[in-house]
């Protein structure tokens, strides 16, 4: 895949630039492996039918139906392979026209699934929980990677809908937490039941893929060992950790 960075490349190209340079060339190849090809196919059918013609039987030429036929089925096909063609071409586009807002995303935190988030160096990790009822208390509890309990507080009384959890990157004793992966659990009280909840967090964009040929572009997140969808992202965010509640 190619990849576009907030770094800017070496020739000094903007995203924008990049990503039609690179969206122009592999247009170009794919038009150069075909063209020829097409072309090709065209010149077989003229030959094989001129062939047919000369060799005819002169008590039993061939029928102007069945030559029609012949000549409606290619047409056929060859207006079918230049659909297929036109619609890559949209395809691309399409892709294209993605990336370029995608770009935009670099250097900012989008909200997505999953419940483990990355601290920096300094604050701590924000995310969204959806709560499916109002419930008394929701609860909050952070684990490192090795499945520790760090931290529990609680967040109060909350109604249904969707809701920021913030945690502040220290334990329960007042000590920061040194950077690195977390994860973040909301839980509560439904019928009696302990019930934990699904939680989505925020992360940095590093930079923008344009897939392999497949309409998807994808984003490489800060903390996550392969590359997400953009269709995957739920929000374009802010991360950074204000005030929170302690329990």
């Amino acid at each position: 895949m190619a990849g576009i960075d907030g770094t800017g490349s070496t020739n000094g190209l903007s995203y924008i630039d990049q990503l039609k340079a690179q969206q122009e060339k592999k247009l170009q190849e794919k038009q150069d492996s075909t063209t020829g090809k097409q072309a090709l196919e065209q010149e077989d059918f003229l030959k094989l039918l001129t062939k047919q013609l000369s060799q005819q039987d002169p008590s039993k030429p061939v029928d102007n139906d069945k030559m029609i036929s012949q000549m409606a089925s290619f047409a056929t096909v060859e207006g079918i392979g230049k659909m297929n063609k036109q619609f890559d071409t949209f395809n691309e586009s399409i892709t294209s026209n993605q990336a370029l807002q995608a770009s935009s995303l670099v250097g900012r935190d989008v909200l997505v699934p999953g419940s483990t988030g990355v601290k920096g160096e300094t604050g701590g990790v924000a995310g969204m929980v959806k709560l499916p009822q109002a419930l008394d208390n929701v609860s909050v509890r952070v684990e490192n990677e090795q499945g520790q309990l760090l931290r529990t507080f609680s967040m109060g009384a909350k109604p249904p809908g969707d809701h920021r959890v913030e945690w502040d990157g220290l334990d329960d004793n007042g000590n920061p937490m040194p950077e690195g992966t977390y994860k973040i659990k909301v839980s509560g009280m439904v019928d009696g039941q302990t019930q934990e909840f699904d939680v989505s967090t925020y992360a940095n964009v590093n930079s923008v893929l344009l897939g392999n040929g497949d309409g998807n572009v994808m984003l490489n997140i800060a903390g996550f060992s392969s590359p997400m969808k953009l269709a995957e992202v739920l929000e374009v965010g802010n991360a950074d950790v204000g005030n929170v509640t302690k329990g």
